[in-house]
């Protein structure tokens, strides 16, 4: 029969027994919280810029430049140049670029027979006693006081086409014609005379302004129409510029 001592002694054995058991293999750690990562969201992208509007080309130049429109100043005869250098110069001096931008006096090579020689071209007006100018327009149709008065005051100016003080803004196939006629003098090119023998014209400029007629004969080489009007119920031929009339 084992004794009391023995029996304590295997007891102790098997407690040191466990004890390094538990050293040899300790309890598992609780597993660690594992990190909760946050996605940022991803910017926004900013929208897409919406393609600007086709903007149409004459030459090389835009039919009308953004926020501006096309005026008629009227000026005196013969001095539309000087008037165009005068507007040119008071543009950049007094920092008026962002109310008026071009300034043009269209011309036209027209041929001049003189003597017996070979006809020579010459240079005339489209349009005399007119300055086409590009400005900007404020939202009562007028322009900014500063730009009036910088035009208004220079020597040979009139006013501008309009009614109230206001310009009329050119309609857009007008300007088309007048830019396009700019490029073919430009080019060298004589401008044709669009108008044709037996069509109906309304003169615009002049004595017989808002009166109908026929055209008779168109004449290239002088840049004249001869008109048939009405006058106290007789048929009278009238010789005009071309640009002094317009198709009905």
């Amino acid at each position: 029969m084992t004794d009391q001592n023995d029996a304590k002694s295997i007891d102790e054995t098997i407690a040191e027994a466990d004890a390094t058991i538990q050293q040899a293999d300790p309890a598992p750690e609780a597993p660690a919280e594992e990190a909760v990562v946050t996605e940022e969201a991803a910017p926004a992208e900013a929208p897409a810029e919406a393609p600007a509007p086709d903007v149409k080309m004459v030459g090389d130049q835009p039919l009308v430049a953004p926020g501006m429109v096309w005026t008629v100043l009227r000026v005196a005869s013969n001095k539309e140049d000087m008037v165009r250098e005068t507007l040119v110069r008071k543009v950049k001096m007094e920092g008026l670029a962002g109310s008026v931008n071009r300034i043009l006096v269209p011309t036209e090579k027209r041929p001049v027979q003189r003597g017996r020689g070979k006809a020579k071209m010459v240079e005339r007006k489209l349009y005399p006693g007119y300055v086409f100018v590009e400005v900007k327009l404020d939202s009562n149709g007028s322009i900014d006081e500063k730009t009036w008065f910088a035009i208004k005051e220079t020597t040979g100016v009139g006013d501008f086409i309009g009614a109230g003080g206001k310009p009329a803004p050119m309609g857009l196939d007008d300007v088309e014609k007048m830019l396009l006629q700019v490029v073919k003098a430009q080019e060298g090119a004589p401008v044709t005379v669009e108008f044709e023998a037996g069509q109906t014209v309304k003169i615009k400029e002049g004595p017989f302004e808002n009166i109908e007629g026929s055209v008779d004969e168109v004449l290239p080489d002088k840049g004249l129409v001869r008109v048939v009007v009405t006058i106290f119920g007789r048929s009278t031929p009238v010789e005009l510029e071309y640009w002094q009339v317009e198709k009905v």
